[in-house]
């Protein structure tokens, strides 16, 4: 299983929302690059970045912060926020990101994750926000009539590299993650599920781990690594034992 350390960005600066919510947010660096250079020198193997800006304007917001992660990481980034067509998500590869993350268009344009499937294979994750079940777009902004599994299930002859689950009311709240929603997906899907939204502490990372018989593939942590809560090589070590 991988840990993948966040990085959010909202202005060109490394933050944490609570509960997605951009009025809570915590800056943590004034440079993401040095952040995500201090996540490899810690042991991180990849890296999560989210454009949160871009992820409410539709649209790419956070380039340079972006391509200054890219250039200081040297491992691989998957990224989200804001990609809303073919055209972006070429890019985004073409300037180093590993795996592009799909939400939004996922739930309104699902034919675009499957032509994004077909021409990048391995490099296209869907992202799917959860608020009481049901999936969340628009930055988290709007909540659907979808259910997180019937979403999920539309990609599964896709060939969707991952499934990032993340329930929104755990977020940055530091409440432990949702591990038996996200193990449920993973039973229902064959498809890799990634764990995100309320790590606070190794033993959460431990709770992860006893569920990767699921399809769990790894989880992302944010705040409690920024708050010291939790030790990005311990962490590690538990999820390759």
């Amino acid at each position: 299983m991988i840990l993948f350390p966040a990085i959010d960005l909202k202005d060109g600066r490394c933050v944490r929302l609570r509960q997605g919510d951009m009025a809570q947010a915590t800056v943590f660096n004034d440079d993401p690059a040095n952040q995500a250079r201090r996540f490899v020198e810690a042991g991180a193997e990849w890296i999560h970045v989210v454009d949160l800006n871009g992820a409410f304007a539709g649209r790419p917001l956070n380039a340079p912060a972006v391509s200054a992660i890219v250039a200081a990481a040297k491992v691989p980034l998957q990224l989200g926020g804001g990609i809303r067509d073919m055209a972006t998500i070429e890019a985004w590869l073409k300037a180093g990101i590993t795996r592009v993350i799909l939400g939004t268009v996922a739930v309104k344009t699902p034919e675009l994750v499957r032509q994004a499937c077909k021409a990048y294979p391995g490099h296209v994750a869907v992202g799917i926000d959860a608020r009481n079940g049901m999936v969340a777009t628009e930055g988290w902004a709007e909540t659907s009539d979808l259910s997180v599994i019937d979403l999920a299930r539309r990609f599964v002859d896709a060939g969707v590299s991952a499934l990032i689950h993340t329930d929104i009311d755990r977020d940055g709240v530091m409440g432990g993650p949702n591990i038996s929603a996200s193990a449920a997906l993973a039973r229902a899907v064959p498809i890799p599920v990634i764990v995100s939204g309320g790590v606070s502490s190794l033993a959460d990372i431990l709770a992860v781990k006893a569920e990767e018989g699921s399809g769990l593939a790894g989880v992302i942590a944010g705040r409690a690594i920024y708050d010291g809560r939790l030790d990005i090589k311990a962490a590690i070590d538990v999820l390759k034992a």
